[in-house]
């Protein structure tokens, strides 16, 4: 479970992320969406440990972020939006060498490589340089180091970049499968195709805020229940997420 209570972030005088309260349960897709500036990228960074929020209190599976860190880090997967890999090793040495940073006991490690290795079709290319990958295959390989440790949440920076249409296949099929398992999955994206496909809720943040919760059903409601609208709930995500993020103070539609 992913909790964020009264959270904060500001650098200076700028307010980044403002008053976030927000909490995803075990076993939900949850994904955020937002103009740039919104404060996505800065609610993602405070929700694996590379930022403090300069007020209030981000959990993973109980564990305080700033007051255990480490325990927050067992639970918890991390898919940046640029994948960042060790050249000068293979595929192979590579989740070796985060199956180590986690403490996995080498036979549990051997197993959980070979079978991520599998599940993103690393087979091929596993004991090339990373060097050689195409970004599609550093990013396949980035989703199987996160997958190693079996966290319970899992966080996602625009997935999808990079992927062709196969990998993204592949992953929609891992992240259905983990999520019915009982996996948390925080997915940040600029698709909202991805979103209303895959997502059980989505939440709709500008300017620091979030001005939006729920499912995309409960999107087109809203959107139905202006008084400038048809009535017909069939308006587009795109459609409403423009409208929604206008009316909040997000960026005009380019």
């Amino acid at each position: 479970m992913i909790e964020f209570s009264g959270v904060c972030r500001t650098y200076g005088t700028k307010v980044a992320v403002s008053d976030l309260d927000l909490t995803i349960p075990r076993g939900e897709l949850f994904a955020l969406l937002g103009p740039n500036g919104a404060g996505k990228t800065t609610t993602i960074k405070m929700l694996v440990g590379l930022l403090r929020p300069s007020r209030g209190h981000v959990r993973v599976a109980g564990h305080d972020l700033v007051l255990d860190p480490r325990g927050a880090h067992l639970h918890l997967g991390y898919v940046p939006d640029e994948p960042c890999l060790y050249d000068k090793l293979t595929g192979r040495e590579f989740l070796w060498f985060i199956a180590d940073m986690f403490g996995m006991p080498r036979d549990l490690a051997g197993g959980r490589i070979a079978a991520e290795i599998e599940h993103f079709e690393l087979g091929e290319f596993a004991d090339d340089l990373a060097e050689s990958y195409s970004l599609g295959m550093r990013q396949r390989l980035v989703f199987a180091s996160s997958l190693l440790h079996d966290p319970e949440t899992l966080v996602l920076d625009e997935p999808m970049v990079g992927l062709d249409p196969r990998s993204v296949r592949i992953v929609k099929d891992l992240l259905r499968a983990r999520t019915s398992a009982g996996m948390t999955v925080f997915m940040s994206t600029h698709t909202l195709a991805m979103a209303e496909e895959m997502a059980d809720r989505v939440g709709i943040m500008v300017r620091g805020r979030l001005v939006f919760l729920g499912t995309v059903a409960e999107l087109r409601e809203r959107g139905a229940a202006r008084p400038d609208s048809a009535g017909t709930g069939r308006e587009s995500l795109e459609q409403l997420y423009l409208d929604l993020t206008s009316t909040a103070g997000g960026e005009s539609p380019r």
